[in-house]
């Protein structure tokens, strides 16, 4: 871990509030001073994937404990994450250190062009010193709001920008065999692949009311992150120093996959169909097995209402998910399309209709993990 050059640091809500829900300067300052000294030598870079918004909001808008219904909450991330980022940036003053405000949506990332100015505006705030500090969209990624208070984004990020290392904080010192309140439970210190957890009972952890976040979610973010080649380390957000020193504290992940094309890990994690194809036989082996492009020959119905360019569930006859991709047609056009080939549509209807309906190159197949 000690030779992790760029780092992905993902906080939780409960590790940066009071008991009553508001934000805590000191624990944003203790953060702080851990991550500004180990970036201080030069030779290591930190991006912060924060949550916090909501909960920043919840008191100036008289509010006591995190709203169940979305508009209100939010209301509260809009207000909150300006709190949240100024308590930030005056905390790193005191090193010299400017930060850089990043809000991602799971559709800005899951389109080419927008994932490659993602990587390009982090990859130029570390460049140029800012320290990044990123967060979901809360007022308007309605997903993150309702799942995994950014263990998942941190995850992605961690891959956006090549890290070499995933440290995700919580108010729990690691993955426990059992409840960690409970006698006789002992830490996982390590953890080398998903066969490691069977028979495990994963708990929730962090205050109620504050974060949605649990320990389930920072599992499967560790799993993202390590089928992508990151390793990660959980641990509460009191031992972030120890972790970074590569001391033994909390549970390592050791990465159990490759690196993946960028974007196929947010098309397969962070993407939110906007409809689905179903495909014949013929077809499903064809994108799962030789990992081809899909043709309109392959295709036997269309469902949802979608433009050229979203992202679109492929499924099987029986229904079942086997893959996703960013289809090529809006849903209006794909009818005329069905069961037919790209040469018969070219003469009929045009060359614009002599092409895939979703490219190989946007396409990843869904592994039974992957898979909703």
């Amino acid at each position: 871990m000690t030779d992790a050059r760029r780092i992905v640091v993902k906080v939780g809500s409960s590790s940066l509030t009071t008991a009553s829900g508001g934000l805590d300067a000191d624990r944003v300052d203790a953060l702080v001073d851990v991550l500004a000294k180990v970036r201080s030598g030069g030779e290591r870079e930190i991006v912060l994937v924060s949550s916090g918004a909501i909960a920043a909001g919840l008191a100036p808008l008289g509010l006591v404990r995190r709203p169940k219904d979305l508009a209100r909450q939010q209301a509260a991330a809009s207000v909150g994450q300006g709190l949240l980022v100024a308590r930030y940036t005056a905390s790193f003053a005191r090193y010299g250190v400017r930060v850089g405000q990043v809000l991602l949506t799971s559709d800005d990332t899951s389109r080419r062009a927008h994932y490659r100015n993602a990587y390009s505006t982090l990859d130029q705030l570390l460049e140029m010193g800012a320290f990044p500090v990123v967060n979901e969209n809360d007022t308007v990624a309605t997903d993150e709001i309702r799942f995994g208070d950014n263990d998942r984004l941190a995850a992605l990020v961690a891959h956006l920008v090549h890290a070499d290392l995933l440290v995700l904080l919580s108010d729990v010192d690691g993955l426990y065999d059992g409840d960690p309140s409970t006698p006789g439970t002992s830490r996982i210190a390590e953890v080398g692949g998903p066969a490691d957890l069977e028979g495990v009972t994963i708990g929730s952890a962090g205050k109620a009311g504050v974060g949605t976040g649990g320990m389930v979610t920072k599992v499967e973010a560790a799993r993202i992150a390590t089928a992508a080649g990151i390793p990660v380390v959980l641990t509460s957000a009191s031992h972030v120093a120890d972790a970074l020193a590569g001391r033994d504290t909390g549970t390592y992940f050791h990465r159990t996959g490759r690196r993946s094309a960028d974007r196929l890990l947010w098309l397969a994690h962070a993407s939110t169909p906007q409809g689905a194809l179903t495909l014949d036989d013929g077809a499903v082996r064809a994108v799962v097995e030789r990992r081809t492009s899909l043709l309109p020959a392959g295709i036997s119905a269309v469902e949802g209402e979608f433009s050229a360019g979203d992202p679109v569930e492929l499924r099987d006859t029986t229904g079942r998910a086997v893959a996703r991709g960013l289809v090529n047609f809006d849903s209006k056009e794909i009818p005329q399309l069905l069961g037919r080939s790209t040469r018969d549509l070219a003469r009929e209807l045009g060359p614009a209709y002599e092409r895939e309906v979703v490219h190989r190159d946007d396409l990843v197949v869904l592994t039974p993990r992957t898979a909703p």
